[in-house]
């Protein structure tokens, strides 16, 4: 499976070869739904809290007598009917995590991958060596995902790694300011951030780190 390799200008300056296994895979569309409702449950701060009986202010006096007032008979102002009283089975801290298999994890990022491949929305550039203004990454990022000018771009960018284990800190410092797209690591790249963008840009160096990571191998 052949694909254009392009520079940052967006003009084609050769070829590149996508594993079918990676690039070419079975779109699992409910696997990608699985994957996407794990991420964001393990994004979830899980910090609201509500006040028990045990926990609220005020006194557990009786209010009043049993009977003989002609009221409503009431054990204590702390009761959950009362203004400023205790919360009925309200939230507590708590974790939403929970675990998916491995090999799930890898069929699915597979499964977006090939989605990306199969609507032509995939981009190999060769590097992206830029300035690290704003003005100059975005602009390269319009060019890339082939977005008009009028338009925001929603451009994941993914790159690898230097040979001195350092990353682009050009493309993550011009990236940062930029409302809808984002820059990733290789090793960083997720089902759910290809998805919320429009386009999924990879650099050389990029795709043969994502290749060797999600390779079937017979």
């Amino acid at each position: 499976m052949k694909i254009d390799l392009k520079n940052v200008s967006g003009k084609s300056v050769g070829s590149v070869d996508l594993d079918e296994t990676v690039f070419g895979a079975e779109i699992h569309e409910h696997l990608l739904w699985e994957v996407v409702k794990w991420q964001r449950a393990k994004r979830r701060a899980g910090t609201a809290s509500t006040k028990r009986i045990g926990e609220v202010r005020g006194s557990a006096k009786k209010v009043w007598k049993q009977k003989g007032t002609g009221q409503a008979r009431q054990g204590s102002k702390q009761a959950p009917h009362w203004v400023g009283g205790a919360s009925v089975f309200g939230p507590k801290p708590r974790s939403y995590e929970y675990d998916m298999p491995k090999k799930a994890k890898k069929l699915a990022l597979r499964s977006a991958l090939s989605l990306r491949a199969s609507e032509n929305k995939l981009v190999i550039v060769d590097k992206l060596e830029l300035d690290g203004k704003t003005k100059t990454v975005a602009a390269a990022f319009h060019v890339l995902g082939s977005v008009e000018k009028k338009k925001v771009a929603k451009v994941l960018v993914v790159d690898a790694k230097n040979d001195k284990g350092e990353h682009n800190q050009a493309l993550v410092r011009g990236s940062k300011n930029l409302p809808a797209s984002q820059w990733l690591a290789a090793e960083g790249l997720n089902v759910y951030d290809i998805l919320r963008h429009e386009t999924l840009v990879l650099t050389a160096a990029a795709l043969k780190d994502i290749t060797a990571a999600l390779t079937v191998k017979e």
